[in-house]
């Protein structure tokens, strides 16, 4: 067993094997946990928005569906995974309050899923597995050596996808 490495809010890590990433509080945030199953070198990012052409100023690059998931790539075969080779999790996307209004706005989590499963069909990396939506936030762990997406949330039975 190796190290686990802990990913805040809008960020992310990327490693090898034996190595593990977590992130802790996914509520409307996604965990997006991709890796190569031969080199065994994974990260996690922790998408807080969809789209980054929605906010301006905005200088990171982790926090957004579309510009996070290209530069958890980026990392992911600057560290020696092959693109071609790559394969995706992703967890989290809850609707954290109960709202009446169905408005873009509060809909954060499940815009947030659909942009993360949007940019993996547009990038050609095959979606494997999902624990999305709801109303309970989700801490996790990936470990790129198995593939295994460890799934935890109070009061709910440990889940691995």
């Amino acid at each position: 067993m190796g190290e686990i490495i802990k990913v805040g809010m809008a960020d992310l890590k990327v490693c090898a094997a034996p190595d593990a990433l977590t992130t802790l509080g996914l509520g409307s945030c996604i965990g997006i946990a991709i890796r190569d199953p031969i080199t065994k070198i994974g990260g996690l990012a922790h998408i807080m928005l969809p789209d980054s052409t929605q906010i301006k100023n905005n200088t990171n690059l982790y926090k957004f569906a579309d510009t996070g998931i290209d530069e958890l790539i980026r990392l992911l075969i600057l560290k020696g995974a092959s693109k071609q080779r790559l394969v995706a999790k992703i967890a989290g996307g809850a609707q954290m309050f109960a709202f009446q209004n169905k408005s873009d706005l509060v809909r954060v989590g499940e815009r947030n899923a659909e942009a993360c499963k949007d940019k993996l069909k547009q990038l050609n990396i095959p979606l494997l597995a999902q624990d999305t939506g709801l109303n309970y936030g989700r801490t996790v762990v990936f470990f790129p050596e198995t593939g295994n997406y460890v799934i935890k949330a109070v009061g709910k039975e440990e889940s691995v996808i």
